[in-house]
């Protein structure tokens, strides 16, 4: 990677619920570009796959952002691309939120970890 590309990846982006979300605006991830592109997308009952996918897709995309972190249960709607999802940068990481402990038989970057040390 260049040093130009490293320089320009500087935000965190997150999907999540709406505590998850809160509480990283609040520690101060929250950012909208000239675009007027959230860098932040919550969920809840009312959100669609279809808009979990495209935010999700929106986000790799995005040559500002180094990481994309999304709620585990969240993931879960969309298990499917970010199975398929193999990019270094943006890197995807599951979390917990406050309702849904983690659960590191479900986390993607995980089974890829142990693929490689043969866990």
């Amino acid at each position: 990677m260049s040093q130009t590309t490293h320089k320009t990846r500087t935000l965190i982006a997150a999907i999540g619920d709406e505590d998850t979300i809160t509480g990283l605006l609040l520690a101060g991830i929250g950012d909208i570009d000239t675009h007027q592109r959230a860098n932040f997308f919550v969920v809840d009952s009312k959100t669609t796959q279809e808009q979990i996918e495209e935010t999700f897709t929106s986000f790799t995309k995005r040559k500002d952002i180094a990481v994309i972190l999304i709620n585990q249960h969240v993931a879960e709607d969309i298990r499917g691309i970010l199975d398929e999802y193999k990019a270094a940068f943006p890197t995807v990481l599951e979390i917990p939120s406050k309702d849904h402990p983690y659960d590191p038989s479900k986390d993607s970057v995980l089974k890829r970890v142990q693929l490689l040390f043969g866990d």
